[in-house]
C-alpha cells in the first residue's frame, strides 16, 4: 500500500506544477482546470501520510520528501482557488435592486447543440427577463426551437453553425453598433455590441473560444490569443464594458488572470463562490467555464447559476447596476 501512496503522491505533485511548463498543449494545460479536485486529493494523501508517520517509528527519506512536496503543491493550489471562496475579499460591491437606478442583465447559456430541451431555456428567459440572452453552441434547430422569444427580443444577431460554435444574441435594447467577428479562427465567432441605454453608453463582448482538448484544439494558443486580443482592445476602450460567454477557461487560470489584468475588468465572483457552470451532469467534474467580467462602471445586483437545461453547462445569469460614475 505504501507504494500506491507514494506513486499517487508523486503524480499529484507533478500535475500541480505541470501548467508551469512552457507549452500550450492540452496535456499540459488541462491541469489548470481541476485545481479544487487536485487539492482535495492532495489533502487526502497528506492525511494518509500523517497516519503512516504516527503509526511507524521510522520515517523514510522518500516519505518525508513526498509529504513536503504535497504540502507545497497543496498550498500552491489553494493560492489559485481561494479568491473564488468566501474567504477572499469581494472585488465587486453589491447593491440592492431597489437602490439601483439603471441595470443591465445578461443570461449566458451554452445550450449543447444536440440538446433539444428548448423549453427549459425559454422558462429561464421568461422568469429572469434578461436584457441580453446569448446562446452558445446554438444552430438552426436551436434558433427555431426558441423562436417564440423573438417577439420579446426585437434586436438580434445570429450566427447558427453546426460545429458547436454557433452563437445567437437576443436583446431588448437597440444596438447602436453590432458586429459579428471571427478574431482568430475562421469557424469561431464572437459578437461585439455597442448600446445607448437611458443615455448611458456601453460595450458588450460575447465570446466562445475553443478549449485545449484532444477533440477541439490540440493547443491552447488560439484561445489564449483571442482573450489577449480582446483584452487589449478593451484596454483602449472607454466607458462601461461587459464581457460574457463560455471562455473554455477556468477563472483561476493564468490566461484569464492575464485577460483581467490587460483589460482592467472586474470579476463579480471573487469572494462569492466558484459558480461552477460545467459539467452539469458529472458531480466530480465541476469548474467555472462560463464568465461575466465588467468594468468599474458597474456594481453587482445579482449573479446566479441557473438550473440545468439539459446541456453540459448550467446557464449563468448576471445583473449589474450602473454606478454614478459611468462615463
Amino acid at each position: 500500500m505504501d507504494s500506491v501512496l507514494n506513486v499517487a503522491s508523486m503524480f499529484f505533485i507533478i500535475i500541480s506544477f505541470a501548467p508551469l511548463l512552457p507549452s500550450s498543449h492540452w496535456l499540459v494545460r488541462v491541469w489548470e482546470f481541476p485545481r479544487l479536485q487536485i487539492a482535495i486529493m492532495q489533502f487526502a494523501l497528506l492525511s494518509w501520510h500523517c497516519f503512516n508517520l504516527f503509526s511507524n517509528e521510522e520515517v523514510s527519506v522518500a516519505s518525508a520528501i513526498l509529504v513536503i512536496g504535497l504540502i507545497i503543491s497543496f498550498t500552491y493550489q489553494l493560492i489559485w482557488i481561494i479568491p473564488y471562496t468566501f474567504l477572499y475579499k469581494r472585488e465587486v460591491s453589491r447593491v440592492e435592486k431597489s437602490q439601483a437606478n439603471d441595470t443591465l442583465s445578461v443570461l449566458s447559456s451554452n445550450v449543447y447543440m444536440p440538446n433539444r430541451d428548448y423549453r427549459k431555456l425559454i422558462n429561464h428567459v421568461r422568469n429572469k427577463q434578461p436584457d441580453f440572452l446569448v446562446t452558445l453552441e446554438s444552430n438552426e434547430k436551436w434558433q427555431q426551437g426558441i423562436s417564440e422569444i423573438e417577439s420579446e427580443y426585437p434586436y438580434r444577431k445570429f450566427c447558427p453553425l453546426e460545429n458547436l460554435y454557433g452563437m445567437h444574441l437576443y436583446s431588448k435594447i437597440p444596438f447602436e453598433e453590432v458586429s459579428l467577428r471571427f478574431l482568430i479562427e475562421d469557424d469561431v465567432p464572437s459578437i461585439k455590441v455597442k448600446i445607448n441605454h437611458r443615455n448611458k453608453e456601453a460595450t458588450l463582448y460575447f465570446l466562445h473560444p475553443k478549449p485545449p482538448s484532444p477533440t477541439e484544439n490540440t493547443y491552447a494558443k488560439p484561445r489564449d490569443i483571442e482573450l489577449t486580443v480582446v483584452g487589449e482592445e478593451i484596454a483602449e476602450t472607454s466607458g462601461p464594458i461587459i464581457v460574457a460567454g463560455d471562455l473554455n477557461d477556468v477563472a483561476w487560470s493564468p490566461t484569464t488572470r492575464k485577460f483581467k489584468k490587460i483589460s482592467n475588468l472586474l470579476d463579480p465572483r471573487e469572494g462569492r463562490g466558484f459558480f461552477n457552470t460545467f459539467h452539469a451532469k458529472y458531480p466530480l467534474v465541476k469548474w467555472p467555464l462560463d464568465h461575466v467580467f465588467h468594468s468599474k462602471h458597474f456594481s453587482l445586483v445579482h449573479i446566479e447559476k441557473l438550473e440545468s437545461i439539459g446541456s453540459d453547462h448550467y446557464p449563468l445569469y448576471t445583473e449589474l447596476a450602473f454606478t454614478e460614475d459611468n462615463n
